[in-house]
């Protein structure tokens, strides 16, 4: 079933970075969408506004994505709004580097909250919401392959990922609800650039084929293969990352 005027989208961590350029590529393809966050307010109904104006269907729901009632209460705004939900895209996630023997264990708890039950709990919440012929679309990350140094922790958690995007892929057999995961490479948002310097940013763009980070529009354009056309792609964790690996 393609994207179309019918379909409603909710992607958690919609008001910044790739879930914006989510938010905004889902409309563009005539998708209703609900931009879930869970720190900036102004921000999320700034992009709002802006999808509105451009005559989007939008709207803004907060939610900490480790809790059952503030997710059930987005999807919950959303069956109000839309009438329902086809495609939960999940780009929501925190980041924490340090060598594995220096990580404070706090810190690690954080991550995992987040990374994993966050994921976990937006699974098991979209599975049972998503109507018919609708998508799940998870967030990993392309370092679960390239074994980055100080990258321990977050691989992990993105491996979590994995294994939860394959594993509910076939427990909802017979569903028609697709399952896949994104995993993007060294992409310009503030998640991966902050606290880098420069030069270690531009080692690792020059590290692709096409020399250059990834932009947010280019993961959007695969969320949107995935949530629309892509009816045959299920269990799977696309790599989106200019073919770094």
């Amino acid at each position: 079933m393609p994207a179309g005027v019918d379909r409603v989208a909710v992607v958690t961590g919609g008001s910044g970075g790739i879930g914006r350029a989510v938010c905004e590529r889902l409309a563009q393809d005539g998708t209703a969408v609900v931009v879930a966050y869970s720190g900036s307010a102004d921000r999320a109904e700034d992009l709002v506004g802006r999808l509105t104006a451009a005559g989007a269907r939008a709207l803004a729901a907060r939610a900490d994505v480790a809790e059952p009632d503030q997710v059930a209460g987005v999807l919950d705004a959303a069956e109000r709004a839309f009438g329902g939900v086809d495609v939960v895209v999940h780009t929501a996630g925190v980041m924490r580097l340090a060598p594995l023997v220096e990580l404070d264990l706090e810190e690690l708890d954080a991550l995992h909250r987040t990374n994993v039950r966050g994921t976990f709990v937006v699974s098991q919440l979209a599975a049972r919401r998503v109507r018919p012929g609708g998508a799940i679309v998870n967030f990993s990350s392309s370092v679960v392959r390239l074994s980055l140094p100080t990258y321990s922790a977050y691989a992990a958690s993105k491996g979590a990922v994995d294994a939860i995007t394959r594993i509910l892929a076939l427990e909802l057999r017979g569903r028609d609800v697709t399952v896949n995961a994104v995993a993007p490479g060294p992409t310009a948002t503030p998640l991966f650039l902050d606290g880098k310097p420069e030069e270690v940013i531009e080692r690792m763009a020059e590290q692709s084929p096409l020399e250059r980070l990834g932009r947010p529009e280019d993961v959007a354009e695969v969320v949107s293969f995935l949530a629309g056309p892509a009816r045959w792609v299920n269990g799977q964790v696309l790599y989106v990352n200019g073919g770094l690996a």
